[in-house]
């Protein structure tokens, strides 16, 4: 039996008279990569700050592990098990990269010495352990996006949602953040991705949510996603113009 870790339920949201969202419902698969892509200013962020609780939508319901947690805050979120990385990296810039993963260990932990231990380990798999003495701000683009996604992996989450994690990096840069991710979901820890280089998402991705408009206009597998009519008018051809 399928078992759905994040239930989004007929979420709306406006900003004065923009419709950001409207009647968004999907769910994503415990243990699997969803995508939520679309055009710019399709509501794919917007979506992600009322999941993890930046936002609080005007209408529906959000469930993670049959628990609704609709309009919580957003460190209250994060304890329940959402972490999330942001589109624009911003390293906690005067510490050191130990330091950064330290400071969001200590979501699970009071001990200096156990969240030391955590960073480490995270930093061993996200391939980052010697640059761990170095500034965070100092740390070129690639690095950053993955100290990011250390940063998330340090509160020890079961879901992780990644924005635009791949964005501005090189081919030898993307291939390695591809294998990351990979390994992510090995530790059964779920994703849900919002990513425009269609690369990432076509060798990812377990099932595609497509936004335009604020709206869902399609949802499916890679294959299903890429054929479909709607998707190619207003997203692949788009990429493809």
């Amino acid at each position: 039996m399928t078992q759905y870790i994040l239930n989004v339920n007929n979420i709306s949201k406006s900003f004065g008279g923009l419709k950001a969202l409207q009647n968004i419902t999907f769910k994503a698969e415990k243990g699997k990569i969803t995508a939520i892509i679309g055009p710019n200013g399709a509501g794919k962020t917007t979506l992600f700050n009322v999941i993890n609780g930046f936002y609080k939508p005007d209408k529906g319901k959000i469930f993670f592990k049959n628990h609704d947690i609709t309009g919580l805050k957003p460190h209250k979120i994060c304890q329940l098990g959402i972490a999330r990385t942001f589109q624009i990296v911003k390293p906690l810039s005067k510490l050191n990269v130990l330091e950064n993963v330290i400071a969001s260990s200590y979501l699970r932990t009071n001990s200096y010495h156990k969240a030391e231990e955590i960073a480490k380990e995270i930093l061993e798999f996200t391939g980052l352990i010697d640059d761990k003495d170095k500034l965070a701000k100092s740390l070129p683009l690639g690095k950053r996006k993955r100290l990011e996604i250390a940063r998330a992996l340090a509160t020890q989450p079961e879901l992780l949602l990644l924005d635009e994690a791949f964005a501005g990096l090189n081919p030898a840069e993307l291939d390695l953040s591809i294998e990351l991710v990979r390994n992510i979901t090995k530790k059964g820890i779920s994703i849900l991705i919002i990513e425009h280089h269609m690369k990432v998402i076509m060798q990812l991705s377990d099932h595609i949510i497509v936004l335009d408009y604020g709206e869902k206009i399609a949802e499916g597998n890679p294959k299903e996603v890429s054929q479909n009519p709607l998707v190619i008018e207003a997203y692949l051809g788009e990429s493809h113009a």
